[in-house]
């Protein structure tokens, strides 16, 4: 594990030069793929990668999948063999995989005006290019940006963001060597609100300690969604610009 002082030096740096409250670079963009989906989004956090493509809503393949009141909403990621230094692919069935899919189904399940789409289905399919730190977030941020791609309405924006705790130091959004060296928290809220739509603790950690780490959590969710809004605002007036609505 590494040393606090290769973490967090007393000048109040980190290892990456960002301070304590600052997110990694942070570069998104959407209708990535438009042939060959509905709606789709890069998001680059760090040097985390992950591409979303959204199919739907549409009527489903299976009737298993019919529900007569709302749309259904299924997750599938796949995770590049060549997305981390160690080389080596993980099956669709780990768990580690089933429980992130799980986590984003039902956020977006309650984040998707789900009635306007009865006996209908989206399916989300997330590809994780490049992951150091911060894997959940990025697809609850490019879920979020496919959706609006494709027209699906949304309450409001999901915005995700870590937090962690090394000894009484509290950092925003973190890379993978830091998450390897101290407890944090996966926070999802809904658009600029104080409302929670997820809340992943990874490791314990001293109940005093996890207020300062939802607080800045949810201070980078907000930051994240101004620059989501940004650049959907941008894409939206291009577009309205070329007439190709």
């Amino acid at each position: 594990m590494a040393s606090r002082i290769e973490i967090y030096s007393p000048e109040g740096l980190r290892i990456d030069g960002r301070r304590w409250n600052e997110v990694r670079h942070f570069r998104c963009a959407i209708n990535t793929h438009p042939v060959s989906s509905d709606g789709s989004s890069v998001i680059e956090q760090g040097n985390t990668k992950v591409i979303c493509n959204v199919i739907g809503p549409a009527e489903p393949t299976l009737r298993s999948r019919v529900i007569s009141d709302r749309v259904s909403i299924s997750v599938k990621l796949v995770v590049a063999p060549f997305s981390m230094i160690e080389r080596r692919k993980r099956p669709q069935n780990d768990s580690r995989i089933q429980e992130m899919c799980s986590s984003i189904q039902h956020m977006f399940e309650d984040a998707v005006i789900a009635h306007l789409f009865p006996r209908s289905q989206i399916d989300v399919n997330l590809y994780i290019v490049a992951q150091d730190g911060g894997v959940l977030q990025a697809c609850i941020n490019a879920t979020t940006l496919a959706l609006i791609d494709a027209g699906v309405p949304m309450y409001d924006y999901v915005c995700a963001c870590t937090a962690g705790m090394l000894d009484r130091e509290v950092l925003l959004d973190l890379n993978r060597i830091e998450e390897s060296a101290m407890p944090f928290l996966t926070m999802a809220t809904i658009g600029g609100t104080r409302k929670v739509s997820l809340l992943q603790l990874e490791m314990t950690v001293q109940f005093d300690r996890l207020e300062p780490m939802m607080a800045a959590a949810m201070s980078g969710c907000h930051h994240i969604r101004d620059l989501m809004d940004s650049e959907v605002r941008k894409h939206g007036k291009s577009r309205l610009e070329r007439g190709s609505f």
